[in-house]
């Protein structure tokens, strides 16, 4: 049986991801979403430890929301683009990968902080 993650933002109590995956291995965090063709509503990749993302050779266009040790946002990336990539955020150990406009749907800003559960899926 898979678990799916929860990824709650605790300061605006909404969660972000209902049936998240977690990518927390050499392999899963070198696949990530390339084999995605898009993030459906309440799906999402939690990455860790992280602390800068790409999105060369991915399809589609996606929210990325980075946190510190604590589950705190300390940097936002809106709609990052197929072929891009972000800077390096000293301050962060993971980043939640989002379909494009969760952060702004969900009114997530810096500072906030977040929940992340694993549960049991079916």
């Amino acid at each position: 049986m898979s678990a799916r993650l929860i990824a709650t933002n605790v300061t605006r109590g909404v969660n972000l991801t209902e049936c998240g995956r977690v990518a927390d291995s050499f392999l899963t965090r070198l696949v990530g979403l390339l084999r995605d063709e898009h993030l459906a509503p309440g799906d999402g990749l939690w990455i860790k430890p992280c602390n800068s993302i790409h999105s060369i050779g991915m399809k589609f266009v996606f929210d990325a929301v980075f946190l510190d040790k604590d589950l705190r946002v300390v940097h936002l990336m809106h709609e990052m683009p197929p072929w891009k990539a972000s800077k390096m955020v000293w301050s962060a150990k993971s980043v939640l990968e989002l379909p494009a406009g969760m952060i702004t749907q969900t009114g997530t800003e810096l500072g906030d902080q977040f929940e992340m559960r694993r549960e049991s899926a079916g």
